[in-house]
Order: C-alpha cells, then sequence, then structure tokens
C-alpha cells in the first residue's frame, strides 16, 4: 500500500474513534433528554387526572347543591300536608314528595358514583405523583453520573480532533477533500477494503464497504499505484491490505 492511501487510512481510524466517542456522547446526553420526556409525560398524566378530579368534584358540589334544595321542598311539602284542605289536595302533595324523593334517591346514588370516581381517580394521581417524584430523582442521579462522563467524552473529543487534524496534515490536499467528502456521507467511513475472494485465479473482487462485485481493474491498479480509486457503487476510496497482497 502506498504512503498516500497508508495515511488516509490512518486517518480513517482517527475517524472511527472519533465517531465511536460522538456516539457515546450523545447517548449520554441523549439519556438525560429521555428521561426529561418520562417525566413530562408522568406531568401530563396527573394533569388530567387533576382535571378530571376537579370536573368532579364540581359535579360532586352542584349534586349536593340540587340534593339540598329538593330536600326543602319536601319538608315545605310535608308542613303543607298538614294544611290540606281536601282528599285530592293531600294526595297531590303526597305524590309530589314521592317524585321529589326518587329523585333524590337517584341524585344520592350519582353522587355516590361520583365520589367512587374521585376516589379512584385521587388514589391514581397519587400513584403517577409518586412515579413522578421517583423518576425526577433518577433524572438528578443521570444528570450527576452524565456530568462526569460528558466531560470526560468532551475531552476525549478534543484531543482526537487534534490528533485528527495532525493525521490529516500527511493526506495531499486533493485526496483529503476527497476523503473528507466521502467521509461526511458515510459517517467517517470513507475507505473500503477491497476483498478478494476465491482460492485461485482468475479471482472476484468485492468492495468491503457496499459488498458489490468490483472491476479487477482497481485491484490490479492499487497493487502498483498509489492513487485514489473509488467504488463503482458506493463510491468509497478503495484499498488493499497488506495482507491480501
Amino acid at each position: 500500500m502506498g504512503q498516500m492511501l497508508a495515511a488516509m487510512l490512518n486517518l480513517q481510524s482517527m475517524e472511527r474513534r472519533l465517531a465511536q466517542v460522538r456516539r457515546r456522547l450523545k447517548s449520554r446526553e441523549n439519556a438525560v433528554a429521555i428521561q426529561q420526556r418520562k417525566i413530562d409525560q408522568r406531568r401530563e398524566e396527573w394533569n388530567i387526572l387533576h382535571e378530571g378530579i376537579m370536573a368532579q368534584r364540581a359535579k360532586a358540589d352542584s349534586l349536593s347543591v340540587d340534593l339540598k334544595a329538593k330536600e326543602e321542598r319536601v319538608a315545605h311539602l310535608r308542613s303543607s300536608l298538614n294544611t290540606a284542605r281536601t282528599n285530592k289536595e293531600y294526595a297531590a302533595i303526597l305524590t309530589q314528595m314521592n317524585t321529589i324523593k326518587a329523585d333524590n334517591a337517584r341524585i344520592e346514588d350519582d353522587a355516590l358514583q361520583v365520589m367512587q370516581q374521585i376516589e379512584q381517580a385521587e388514589a391514581e394521581a397519587e400513584k403517577v405523583r409518586a412515579e413522578t417524584e421517583a423518576e425526577e430523582k433518577h433524572l438528578e442521579e443521570i444528570r450527576q453520573s452524565s456530568k462526569a462522563e460528558i466531560d470526560r467524552l468532551n475531552g476525549m473529543l478534543s484531543t482526537l480532533l487534534a490528533e485528527r487534524d495532525q493525521a490529516a496534515e500527511a493526506v495531499p490536499a486533493e485526496a483529503l477533500a476527497a476523503f473528507n467528502r466521502v467521509a461526511e456521507r458515510y459517517d467517517g467511513e470513507a475507505m473500503a477494503q477491497i476483498e478478494i475472494q476465491g482460492r485461485k485465479p482468475p479471482y472476484s473482487y468485492v468492495c468491503g464497504g457496499c459488498y458489490m462485485a468490483l472491476n479487477a481493474e482497481h485491484a490490479n491498479a492499487l497493487r502498483v499505484r498509489d492513487e485514489i480509486r473509488t467504488c463503482d457503487n458506493c463510491g468509497r476510496i478503495l484499498y488493499i491490505a497488506t495482507e491480501a497482497d
């Protein structure tokens, strides 16, 4: 392998290490965001439950007011029975009382059901609140542990970037520009080894990046020349490892 391709291969090694550190850094940063989303979801659940409880309490208050008004009406009608002048008037008042009492029984049933729903919702809200507190505590733990790791990874990233810049100095400007274009496309994997298949000639050749067949001309040229040759399919810069030679 020629000096230029060897320098580019060394540069790719640096790119791989940088990509690994960046992935780890992103994973750490995402851990905080993921945990925060869990907390936000719990808070939204609690808000929905709280709004439901408020609505049910308002309904319970309305039923209580309605029940009290009807009970006062029954009390008034009960006193009216004593002043009824005829049996017909007495029967009419009694019928009206019984109708209101029946309504009251229905209202009491509705009120009891509402109170049961409120109790269930309050229990669920308390559960969500406790879960939220636990998630918030866990978030703080993640932040503390992630901060140290993020700082460490950022330090590694700075060091590797400096080493990468130093490695790039060994690559000619035109070749470096080509490398950077392909590396940006493939997350640092700008180069691909030519894989040789077969036990004896004629061998077949495959791009180690996309695994598509290659013309033998690429392999033959790279055995004798230190030049940039790219895969006809994926565009990665090809090389033949020393072991293959």
